[in-house]
């Protein structure tokens, strides 16, 4: 299905379908926003659950951005199954064409799905290729209202700040105790862990399963990696890491009760910073927040901040039609 949208310039739009694949993939890898996680192997593993709605959109028949979304009711959403989602822009878009591809989708939402409103996850700044915030403004003149506000720590990996005492103090005992990294594809000796972690602390599940994620890292091996830490065939913590093009983001950290005495983590991130993902622009923990940012888990953070990761913004604002 299509509709073209009267402007000065010749505007059309495609909802995504699976024979679309290639092409979108190839414009995500070439648009100055886009990540590995909007890539349809990674936005398609969980495409039971949600309803897609992913517009291609065209501009004198070239593609000219990507929406990836789902529908929701009458809600768009922008993507409710990814940590953000936003407009997909082609490396040399302007903003005055970036406002007229939003006034193109929002029409055809509006027309074509019955959509009465927006809910747009802008990607994060750091995750930009070049800079591409045209949407935000975009949003703005539209009367999008910033409904939530996520803290996430990160480390600008060419100006770090030093460790805190308390970490450097974990990060001794650690290297006392003859602790290795491991580099592998052992997920299932450190996902206990993790459940456990995240039971106790917040009475949920990792977001993935063991089978999804070992899944998702046969389709991206490069960009998901897992990092454990051992003592002798011990897995006393680890983390699972997102790589882009910019960042390294932390998508799973944890350590069992053992590893968090022995400072398995501390000695696991200093690895990492200074070390493995060292060329990288920014290192990011993650969020630290529930609730759209209302709650802030002041622990976790002041971990983070210890590392010398301080604060940038996953924002989601919403647009009624």
């Amino acid at each position: 299905m299509e509709i073209s949208v009267a402007t000065d310039q010749e505007w059309h739009i495609i909802r995504y379908s699976a024979g679309d694949k290639e092409r979108w993939d190839r414009f995500v890898r070439r648009s100055k926003n886009g990540t590995f996680l909007l890539l349809r192997d990674y936005m398609d593993y969980h495409a039971d659950r949600f309803q897609d709605c992913s517009l291609l959109i065209f501009c004198n028949r070239k593609l000219t951005a990507l929406l990836p979304g789902n529908l929701s009711g009458s809600c768009f959403h922008s993507h409710q199954g990814l940590t953000y989602g936003g407009m997909l822009l082609s490396p040399s878009i302007t903003l005055q064409q970036v406002e007229s591809v939003f006034h193109a989708a929002l029409d055809y939402l509006h027309k074509e799905c019955s959509v009465q409103s927006i809910v747009y996850r802008a990607i994060p700044h750091i995750y930009h290729r070049y800079p591409a915030e045209e949407d935000l403004y975009v949003l703005t003149r539209l009367g999008a209202a910033l409904v939530a506000r996520s803290i996430s720590s990160v480390i600008p990996l060419d100006d770090r700040l030093p460790f805190r005492t308390l970490r450097r103090r974990q990060l001794k005992k650690a290297l006392a105790s003859s602790l290795t990294i491991a580099e592998d594809e052992d997920f299932a000796s450190f996902w206990p862990i993790l459940e456990e972690n995240l039971h106790e602390r917040y009475g949920v599940s990792p977001v993935h399963s063991l089978e999804e994620i070992t899944r998702l890292h046969s389709h991206f091996p490069r960009q998901i990696s897992l990092f454990r830490v051992c003592d002798e065939a011990e897995t006393l913590g680890g983390c699972i890491v997102y790589e882009t093009d910019e960042v390294a983001h932390m998508q799973y950290i944890a350590a069992s009760p053992r590893g968090k005495k022995c400072g398995a983590l501390d000695l696991l991130f200093h690895q990492l910073i200074y070390d493995r993902y060292a060329q990288k622009r920014y290192f990011d923990f993650g969020i630290s927040t529930e609730h759209g940012g209302q709650m802030l888990n002041e622990g976790l953070l002041f971990q983070k901040e210890g590392f010398g990761a301080r604060a940038i913004m996953y924002d989601v604002y919403e647009l009624r039609l």
